[in-house]
């Protein structure tokens, strides 16, 4: 997917970028691989893999859920800012929070968002179960994303304690999101959500299947979740 069919899928979307939304996307690219020389950001290095692979990738979020209707994201294990800085990008309202574990990457992040010249983002180096357990930030966020973070029972325990209350996990997987729900309702409903709505779709161009996986926060998370850094992953709640 070159840039003039990415901007084209997307105003086919609902979605129209201004020149310097555009502008901001090729900026986005070079950087992207400016940095890849130096940390391992991605394995895909080609304009029209990028702008397929990750950034039309991030933003399909938007065709199932309505970023205009909220104001604060957290993004869990961002990594190179999949999803939340394309996103960012077509809706500039957005308040972005960024966790990531791996201080390079919040070095990248932070040269990013002045190569774009992005207002109301803050980017944390710390873990999710961390962030989750400060009162700063635990049941905040309107909406919470993690994109191929980990499976769904994992990634509830990290993601549910920083969605506030009536707010919106949303979990971008790809093939066997189905199975991974299975699994994940014992944790879902022990940390406060109810399954709404699972979307299921293939990426444009090489056909692979992804889903976006809405969770509603209906009541407040235990105090007990999430546990401490590393149990989510070891002792998931299935």
């Amino acid at each position: 997917m070159n840039r003039e069919q990415f901007f084209q899928v997307l105003e086919e979307k609902g979605i129209k970028l201004t020149t310097y939304q555009k502008e901001q996307f090729s900026i986005y690219f070079s950087t992207l691989i400016e940095w890849n020389e130096k940390i391992n950001l991605t394995g895909l290095t080609e304009e029209a893999d990028v702008y397929l692979k990750h950034f039309y990738d991030s933003i399909s979020a938007a065709f199932y859920f309505d970023f205009k209707q909220v104001q604060s994201i957290c993004d869990v294990g961002a990594g190179a800012g999949f999803p939340s800085i394309p996103l960012k990008i077509c809706f500039p309202h957005l308040q972005i929070t960024i966790v990531d574990s791996l201080k390079k990457r919040i070095g990248f992040l932070n040269e990013l968002s002045t190569a774009l010249s992005l207002e109301k983002v803050a980017f944390y180096h710390d873990r999710a179960e961390n962030m989750g357990k400060n009162a700063s930030f635990r049941e905040t966020f309107d909406v919470v994303t993690a994109r191929a973070v980990a499976r769904m029972s994992v990634l509830s325990e990290l993601c549910l304690p920083l969605t506030k209350k009536q707010g919106t996990f949303l979990a971008m997987k790809g093939a066997k999101a189905g199975e991974e729900i299975e699994l994940a309702k014992p944790a879902i409903e022990v940390l406060g959500g109810e399954l709404k709505q699972m979307y299921t779709f293939t990426l444009p161009e090489e056909d692979s299947e992804r889903s976006i996986i809405e969770i509603y926060k209906a009541r407040k998370t235990p105090k007990k979740y999430p546990r401490k850094a590393g149990l989510p992953n070891k002792e998931p709640i299935e």
